[in-house]
């Protein structure tokens, strides 16, 4: 088999991107480990605990790999971004996880895929593995790194989800594309938080502090977001998609018509949130990335985008929430109700 028939038996599965890079230890991971270092990885212990040294060789995944196929698949869609979205009322929720969590999907397409090899040795990775994916993908061909951290395809902007496959197989390498970022820097003046910070070096010029991010603060971290960021926050509830949204590059991405992808949350009401019970998060959310800041992560989220909205109908909501036996949420409600206390509406 050589690498054209296995891209295209992936696209067959159900991919619509696919390249191959040889399963070799990178240099980049000199990078990856001295942003580790730096503590730019915040409180991610997935990335800076044993497994970050995982990443340093694919060797240690599957000693047998000797190639790596990657593959894309799209998620963007018809509906809105953040900046069109002109209600406060309403949640913000990262396009990504608007439809099914794509680690079930991605894995099932690549089980798929797997039936149809010749004899070897494989590994299926999907999000969840100590892997440098977005540097193998570039090698593959399927895109730069840009200076927002996301990988960019030219002709498909940056809304697809990335899966790899360790083999055994002697492929023919893809070969990585140029850096078209160019002096473009949207992403980096748009960034409310400005997370997207100067590296003072010539490669990597740019990287992403995770300490101040928002997909970090509504996803990742499980304590109480800085006072300082809080407030620019905005509606987000989990992730953002500001960074992507104002990118040259996906003015003219696909949109996906992949059914796990279809919208299912798109900007929720912020009081019919607060008003869920774990129960109904469970219900609501268990087959969605969302579940991945669970409930508390998520009613912490949502008194935040509360507060933002500083509408006073939510005061109530906001006044039972401040009692939650969880200090980030009753933290976090107590900040929105002052919040609403600034605010010039009238009293409902």
């Amino acid at each position: 088999m050589d690498a054209a028939a296995l891209c295209r038996m992936a696209m067959e599965c159900g991919f619509d991107l696919a390249g191959v890079t040889p399963a070799v230890a990178l240099p980049e991971f000199v990078f990856y480990q001295d942003w580790v270092h730096r503590g730019k990885a915040a409180g991610m212990s997935y990335l800076t605990d044993h497994r970050g040294e995982i990443r340093r060789d694919p060797h240690q995944l599957l000693p047998s790999a000797k190639s790596i196929l990657v593959c894309g698949v799209f998620y963007n869609s018809r509906e809105p971004s953040i900046a069109e979205l002109d209600d406060p009322a309403r949640a913000w929720i990262s396009r990504y996880a608007w439809g099914e969590d794509y680690h079930d999907v991605l894995r099932t397409r690549f089980e798929k895929l797997a039936e149809r090899l010749p004899a070897c040795e494989y590994r299926i990775c999907v999000d969840t593995a100590p892997l440098l994916e977005r540097a193998y993908a570039r090698r593959a061909g399927l895109g730069w790194i840009g200076k927002n951290s996301c990988l960019i395809n030219e002709h498909r902007g940056s809304w697809f989800f990335l899966g790899e496959m360790l083999l055994s197989l002697e492929l023919t390498a893809n070969e990585p594309p140029p850096d078209r970022c160019g002096s473009c820097s949207r992403c980096i003046d748009a960034c409310p938080t400005q997370a997207i910070i100067s590296t003072g070096r010539s490669e990597p010029a740019w990287e992403l502090d995770a300490g101040l991010c928002i997909s970090y603060h509504t996803i990742e971290s499980k304590s109480e977001a800085p006072l300082d960021l809080r407030a620019h926050f905005g509606s987000h509830i989990f992730g953002c998609d500001i960074c992507q949204d104002v990118c040259p590059w996906n003015q003219r991405a696909p949109v996906s018509i992949d059914a796990p992808f279809q919208p299912r949350e798109f900007a929720p009401p912020l009081a019919e949130l607060a008003a869920l019970s774990e129960e109904g998060f469970r219900s609501m959310f268990r087959a969605s990335p969302i579940w991945r800041a669970k409930y508390r992560g998520f009613l912490r989220n949502v008194c935040t985008a509360m507060g933002n909205a500083r509408l006073p109908q939510y005061r109530i909501p906001l006044e039972q929430l401040a009692q939650h036996e969880d200090s980030a949420v009753s933290d976090h409600a107590r900040w929105a109700l002052e919040r609403i206390g600034e605010t010039r509406y009238p009293e409902s």
